[in-house]
């Protein structure tokens, strides 16, 4: 059952905050961004704490309040 609920919260994440949840998410686990379409956009993903390897991959910790 644990792993259900489990499935459900990453889900319903992923489709309220559009990102993208990776295998065995846990709440306040690393979530992924989808690709930027624009510069800016990259640059303010940086300055708000986000690790990216490179344009199309940034990823966060992301702290999910119930």
């Amino acid at each position: 059952m644990q792993e259900i609920l489990r499935w459900v919260d990453a889900l319903q994440t992923a489709d309220k905050y559009k990102v993208a949840t990776p295998a065995n998410w846990k709440p306040c686990d690393d979530v992924i961004f989808p690709p930027t379409a624009t510069q800016e956009v990259a640059e303010k993903r940086l300055q708000e704490g986000c690790e990216c390897v490179d344009w199309f991959l940034c990823r966060k910790s992301f702290v999910l309040v119930l």
